[in-house]
């Protein structure tokens, strides 16, 4: 199949693929090295070399370290903090090769939108996962996981066939999940106050009279 690489694609390609990343890097580098390895959609010339044996070996050993690991409470929110420095940068450099054929200033802002869509994207997953953690079953940790993992491998493979579309889901999607992580850690912050002899937040101000 072949993807017409307007400059309107790119972008959405890269908008919908950095918020895969945002969500898991190793699925999302992942699928689209297996899709550039074989041949099964002509992707960007700039994303060729994920096509290369060791990146989709590496890939696939991290998603599967990544699997289990995410889903272990507490240890999930360790691990989705340290791949800060991991999960942007690698959604970046997607970004700025995804785009190599746009020009020099389109590449750069291209690169940009890639890396805050993902940063974006992360934080809201952490937040949302710091929320859950707590629970004391393990079933919403895995369930949220687990949905992330196909959200990641399902949006890239769709963004290399409807990238317009795909990139409207990511929106959407991102959208969501920032009004949501917003509400959670506004559901939990009053009662964390309370626990900790704190004012809420909406508390009005109590002001001493003068005693001049």
């Amino acid at each position: 199949m072949h993807m017409d690489f307007s400059p309107a694609n790119i972008t959405a390609l890269v908008i919908a693929a950095s918020f895969a990343a945002g969500l898991n890097i190793y699925a999302t580098v992942l699928t689209l090295g297996i899709l550039a390895r074989t041949h099964w959609v002509a992707l960007p010339a700039g994303l060729d070399s994920l096509g290369h044996t060791w990146v989709i070996v590496v890939c696939a050993i991290m998603f599967a370290v990544e699997f289990v690991a995410d889903k272990i409470p507490g240890f999930d929110v360790f691990w989705n903090v340290l791949h800060t420095a991991v999960r942007v940068p690698i959604a970046a450099l997607v970004a700025y090769h995804a785009s190599a054929q746009l020009s020099p200033q389109m590449q750069i802002i291209a690169t940009g939108v890639g890396a805050a869509i993902a940063l974006a994207t992360h934080s809201s997953k952490t937040a949302l996962r710091a929320v859950v953690t707590p629970s004391p079953e393990p079933v919403s940790n895995i369930a949220l996981s687990s949905t992330e993992d196909v959200v990641a491998v399902g949006l890239t493979w769709f963004a290399t066939h409807h990238p317009i579309v795909a990139a409207s889901i990511a929106v959407a999607l991102l959208v969501a999940a920032v009004l949501a992580a917003r509400a959670l850690l506004r559901a939990i912050q009053r009662p964390l106050r309370r626990l900790f002899g704190m004012p809420p937040t909406d508390a009005p101000v109590v002001t001493k009279p003068s005693t001049e």
